[in-house]
Order: C-alpha cells, then sequence, then structure tokens
C-alpha cells in the first residue's frame, strides 16, 4: 500500500457551476483532515502521527469526554457568555444604545442566537475544541447592510482558511456545506484567535498542546473502567499447607470466575481442604494509580489557569480563600480573552473614526467582587466614611452594583442620610 492510499475523498458534490473540489481526509481521526497536498498540517501529520505518546488520539470530541477538560471549557465559555459585554463612549462612559453594534454585542447577534450562546460558541472554538481541533480559532461572517454591521454569523473553523496577501492584510477562503468555495475579505469577517502563536495568523489549540496529559488521563481513566468491568478485584491469596484436589481446585476457580466484575467485587467464597484466606492491604501500585488521576486533573488544570477548587477537587482552600481564587482566575485566565474579544470587535466591527470615539468593555465587576461584608466596608470608605476622602459618589455606586438610578434627597451625601424616594418631607419615612 503506497503512502497515498492512506488518503481518501469524500464523495463527490452533486455537479454544478462553482463547486470545489472535496477535502483530503486521512482515515485516522476526526481531526486529520486538509484542505489539499500543500495544507502545511499534512506534512506535520505525515511526520508526527496523530496520536500520543500514552498511545490515545487526542481529538476535539475525545478530549471532551475527560470531566476536568469539559469542566475547564465550560468554566472559561460559560463566563465569557454569561457576561454582559457593552459598547460605550470612551469619555462618558456611557453605553452607545443608538449604536447598531450595541444590541448585535449585547442581546442578539444573529437571527437564532442569543448573545450567551453566540459568545460561548465562539469562545469554545477559540480553545481549540471545534471540527478541525488543530487550531485556536474562532470566525464569525459580518452580515452589513451598507457599511452598518446587522449581524454576525459564526463560521465552522474546520472550513476556514487564512491567507495573507502581498499586501499583508489578510483574507479568508470558506468552504460552503454544499462544496463550493468564496473568499471574504479581512473586514467581513470577526476573527477571534488564541493569542499564543505561531504564525501570528492561527491561534494554537490547547486540544493540540495538551494532548499528552489529555491523552494520558483518558488512558488512566480507560485503565480503570476495564479493571472495573473486567477485572476481579482480588481481596487477598488464598493458601493451602499442601494440594487441593483437582475437584476442589475446580470447584475454587469455578467460583472465583463467577467473581469477575464490579457488581461481585469483595464477595466471598467458600474454601475446601484447609483453605485459608489473607487478605491484602491496598497496594502501592493501587495507591499510584490514584495520584496519577489527581496530576492529570491538576495537569489539565494548569493549561488552562483554572484553579483546583473550581474543579471540585478536594482542597483546603475553600473558605475564606475562594473568593481570592475567584479573582485569580478572573485576572490570569479570563482577562487575557476579554482583551482577546474587545480588540478583535474593534478592529473588525468599527471603523477608525469609531474606535477613536467607541470601546468594547465587558463588565466583570460582578466576578471581582467580594464578600457582601468587604464590599459594604469598600462602598462605605469610597463614599468617605472613617474620615476616608471620598472617590465615588452615590450614583457610581449604584452603577457599580447594577442597580437603578434613584433619586437622592437634598444633602443627603453631606449628612449621610440615606436618599428617600418620599414626595412629602412631612410624610413619615419609610422602614427600613
Amino acid at each position: 500500500m503506497g503512502i497515498l492510499s492512506i488518503f481518501k475523498r469524500a464523495e463527490a458534490a452533486p455537479a454544478g457551476p462553482a463547486v470545489a473540489p472535496s477535502r483530503v481526509s486521512a482515515m485516522s481521526g476526526e481531526v486529520a483532515q486538509f484542505w489539499d497536498m500543500s495544507d502545511p498540517r499534512l506534512l506535520s501529520f505525515l511526520r508526527d502521527g496523530n496520536q500520543t505518546e500514552s498511545g490515545f488520539t487526542v481529538t476535539a470530541k475525545s478530549a471532551m469526554t475527560n470531566t476536568t477538560v469539559i469542566r475547564c471549557v465550560s468554566l472559561i465559555t460559560f463566563a465569557m457568555g454569561a457576561l454582559p459585554l457593552h459598547l460605550r463612549d470612551k469619555d462618558s462612559k456611557e453605553k452607545a444604545t443608538d449604536h447598531p453594534l450595541f444590541r448585535i454585542l449585547h442581546r442578539k447577534p444573529n437571527a437564532w442566537q442569543t448573545a450567551f450562546e453566540f459568545r460561548s460558541l465562539m469562545q469554545q472554538r477559540a480553545l481549540g475544541y471545534n471540527g478541525d481541533g488543530c487550531r485556536g480559532d474562532a470566525f464569525a461572517r459580518i452580515v452589513r447592510s451598507g457599511d452598518r454591521p446587522i449581524q454576525l454569523v459564526p463560521l465552522a473553523t474546520e472550513r476556514v482558511r487564512p491567507k495573507q496577501r502581498s499586501d499583508w492584510s489578510l483574507e479568508y477562503e470558506y468552504q460552503r456545506p454544499d462544496g463550493g468555495k468564496v473568499t471574504l475579505q479581512q473586514r467581513d469577517v470577526l476573527h477571534l484567535r488564541y493569542g499564543l502563536s505561531e504564525d501570528g495568523i492561527s491561534g494554537l489549540s490547547l486540544v493540540k498542546q495538551a494532548a499528552e496529559a489529555i491523552g494520558l488521563a483518558l488512558q488512566t481513566e480507560r485503565a480503570a473502567a476495564r479493571l472495573f468491568k473486567n477485572g476481579m478485584l482480588v481481596g487477598g491469596m488464598m493458601s493451602v499447607k499442601e494440594t487441593l484436589s483437582d475437584e476442589a481446585f475446580e470447584r475454587l476457580k469455578q467460583q472465583m470466575d463467577e467473581r469477575e466484575g464490579a457488581e461481585m467485587a469483595h464477595k466471598w467464597i467458600i474454601g475446601e481442604e484447609g483453605l485459608e484466606a489473607k487478605p491484602f492491604s491496598q497496594s502501592g501500585r493501587d495507591n499510584q494509580h490514584i495520584e496519577q488521576r489527581k496530576h492529570q486533573i491538576e495537569d489539565i488544570a494548569r493549561g488552562f489557569g483554572v484553579p483546583r477548587p473550581l474543579l471540585g477537587v478536594d482542597d483546603t482552600s475553600w473558605g475564606s480563600g475562594i473568593d481570592v481564587l475567584g479573582q485569580f482566575f478572573v485576572r490570569y485566565a479570563l482577562n487575557p480573552w476579554f482583551v482577546a474579544w474587545e480588540q478583535a470587535i474593534e478592529r473588525s466591527l468599527l471603523t477608525d473614526a469609531e474606535a477613536d470615539r467607541y470601546e468594547c468593555k465587558f463588565n466583570v465587576g460582578a466576578l471581582l467582587r467580594g464578600s457582601m461584608k468587604d464590599q459594604a466596608d469598600f462602598f462605605a470608605k469610597a463614599l468617605g466614611s472613617g474620615g476616608h476622602q471620598p472617590w465615588m459618589n452615590y450614583e457610581e455606586v449604584r452603577e457599580t452594583m447594577d442597580l437603578p438610578e434613584k433619586e437622592i434627597a437634598p444633602n443627603a451625601l453631606a449628612t449621610g442620610a440615606a436618599p428617600s424616594n418620599r414626595s412629602n418631607d412631612n410624610e413619615p419615612p419609610e422602614p427600613a
């Protein structure tokens, strides 16, 4: 069999105009798909293959069967999808609700997705969990009416191929589901990429970069599953002073065979002819297996920047320290993605004149807040309590807490009294 015989082509698309040839695919796995014989990923596949040293072929689909991976991915994608994303004026910091992009980013990116669903999908793909699995990229088609953006349509990562022209601008070759190809200009594509990159165009895939750690975790899980499915959980050794008769040995062997599988674990058997049971304690090998699985949780989480307690791992950091770990997660795992989103939107969806006036910002205050007691102490000092120099006013505190505007009674700030909504000062005060 020649080396090219490992490749096959998908069934040809129906005859018709503007139908491009199908992509070359390798039969070894879902991520081994290439645009043509000049695709640089083809050379990498021929050189390195698609299998880790652990013997497990790690793909975007198989990686998501690991609970640590799916927890890390969901933490990041759900956070990016759930946080409010606003277009606002740079000088006044007011929300630019009159700009058409505000509605697209904050509420309705297209006709069938919510803002949460759109950003979560894009973030998941940018992490490398897409049909390609080899790149940390997410793409969305910018649909415009004139120069005004009206929709963002997500494009499957494996169907988009970015290219750099001789003038340094980018273009995107998109393969439609019907087999045809279309070339999209840079201004028509929102390209979100993972910050680490080999060429500055496509981001690195966390699936590919962490393949060894993920593969080892999958293999340890598979080994444990095989043990419970097919193995007999041995609880000790049975010894006899002399030799068992053939009949006693056959009956003993039959009893042991009947106790294979997890549902028969630790069941007793009947001994004959002076058979003596000697239970085993947990072996060092068993302990190493458990420690290996714990280590793989930490090793995978390290690549995502997710602290151990957020993965449900038994840890002593619960309690007051969990707030600090949550802030650590926001600052060092999510913050680079905030910047990536904000700058990608500014680059692709705003003109130069608009970028001078507007900025796109995530509201991360809710994730960085401490306990209610800590917040009360912080805002009291911000308003000037205890002789501190005030650096916030009442309206700013309410805005920070996402509370609606409220009328402030005259001299309330000077006297320290609470704001009032009463229309008649002669009425008795409302109960606290």
